[in-house]
């Protein structure tokens, strides 16, 4: 029992001036929590002495792993250049530079300064979209996923919407497009096999109940052998003949033709406007290469009405998400492709990327064993499935030590990596430039 009276207070406890710039409410939390176990651990016999500052030790830890941020840097050297795990798509200093001092501003987010009254915060977007796409009106709410259904719940709730079924996909995290039909209130209408859908299968499943004919792009897998699937611009032909509303969830989607012949297998939101959709929807942050939205393109008439949703102001986007889009869809009209990160990891060559290699092996040298080896990615994000596109990449050896061991160590350093063929790789296709020099700290840190 003598030892449970030389416990200190806590209210005398925290008055310790090495306390004194941190937070005193959250101090006293944890020392609350920190002096009650020690009660706990000495009336279990655990603890056969008072160690004070030991004490406070574990309280000032404790708060500094309470208050670290747990979001932190990483460098991506999987060679998957939109890694959903790791952020997706990259921004640019240079585009957080021209919106930096807009968001820590006040703004005319919801007014228009030409009327001097309320304004709507998605036309800052609309002009450019415009633009870009010849779209006759655009919307923007959280991620694609909210695009669908919110379409689906604005036209189709107690209604049918025909889908192949070919095309109900699951995606990351376990979205899959039946349910989120459900919940949305649209009624799944099935037409099809898993692997052939012809044009009378969406004609003879028309009746006065349906709302839509939706297309949903195959984003993570594909469908090979005997297989068809109905073109976007045949099913737009029958939704006008049948006074219904076409709409395609294009899930990536991009502005620009892609290299290695990528276009097979994924959309181009360009080619799909010639056929003049009547509602498309796609991702910020996957080829577009911005940030996490949810983009709507389509008839004037139909936007409207999806800005009607009650719905719509739980899915909206705020100043920070809608300025930065606005930079990078500028960046396309003005054909500066530069400032999209992605494209430029995508069309950086072999070359380069042999460059960077040979820069950090040169600077590993007696540090540990490697070898450049030319092989290939994904380029990740839900997007061209099973399509690799060629890279350089590093191995990593180091002693006797196993390729989990090392990539461990990395890993906990921040150096996301991969491993292929029993060994650790850094793949140049997702690092950047200007972290060459980092990577080589990192690893002589790790190896030393």
């Amino acid at each position: 029992m003598t030892l449970l009276k030389q416990i200190p207070k806590v209210d005398k406890f925290i008055k310790n001036k090495i306390f004194e710039n941190y937070s005193s409410k959250l101090i006293t939390k944890i020392a609350k929590d920190k002096i009650n176990k020690l009660r706990e651990d000495i009336l279990s016999n655990n603890v056969d002495n008072i160690d004070e500052q030991r004490l406070i030790d574990d309280v000032i830890s404790e708060y500094e792993y309470i208050t670290k941020p747990s979001l932190e840097k990483v460098i991506n050297a999987t060679g998957i250049i939109v890694h959903t795990n790791l952020g997706r798509s990259l921004i640019t200093q240079k585009s957080f530079d021209k919106v930096k001092s807009l968001v820590s501003s006040y703004n005319n987010l919801e007014y228009d300064l030409k009327k001097g009254k309320r304004g709507e915060r998605y036309s800052h977007i609309v002009k450019t979209l415009q633009n870009l796409t010849g779209c006759e009106d655009a919307l923007v709410v959280n991620n694609n996923a909210s695009a669908v259904f919110l379409i689906l719940n604005t036209f189709a709730k107690n209604k049918e919407a025909v889908v192949s079924r070919g095309e109900l996909v699951e995606i990351g995290g376990s979205f899959r497009v039946p349910e989120v039909m459900s919940q949305s209130g649209a009624i799944l209408k099935e037409i099809g096999t898993t692997n052939k859908t012809h044009k009378k299968d969406y004609e003879e499943a028309i009746n006065s109940n349906t709302s839509i004919l939706m297309k949903v792009h195959k984003s993570n897998y594909s469908i090979e052998g005997f297989t068809s699937e109905v073109a976007l611009e045949d099913i737009i032909d029958i939704a006008n003949k049948n006074k219904v509303i076409d709409y395609y969830d294009m899930g990536s989607g991009h502005m620009i033709d892609l290299p290695y012949n990528l276009d097979k297998n994924e959309p181009s939101i360009l080619k799909i406007m010639q056929h003049n959709p009547s509602l498309i929807s796609f991702s910020g942050d996957k080829l577009l290469g911005s940030v996490q939205a949810g983009i709507i393109l389509g008839k004037k008439e139909l936007i409207k009405q999806i800005k009607k949703n009650q719905l719509l102001r739980m899915l909206r986007v705020d100043k920070i998400t809608l300025s930065l889009l606005e930079v990078h869809l500028n960046s396309y009209l003005k054909d500066e492709l530069e400032d999209i990160p992605t494209l430029k990891m995508l069309y950086t060559s072999t070359q380069t990327l042999n460059k960077r290699a040979q820069y950090i092996k040169e600077n590993l040298q007696n540090i540990c064993n490697c070898e450049i080896i030319e092989t290939s990615s994904l380029i990740g994000g839900g997007t061209t499935p099973n399509r690799k596109i060629p890279t350089i990449a590093l191995s990593i050896e180091y002693k006797d030590f196993k390729p989990n061991k090392i990539e461990e160590l990395l890993r906990k350093n921040n150096l996301i990596t991969r491993i292929e063929n029993e060994k650790v790789l850094l793949d140049f296709r997702s690092i950047q430039e200007a972290e060459l020099d980092e990577i080589v700290t990192i690893i002589k840190k790790v190896f030393k």
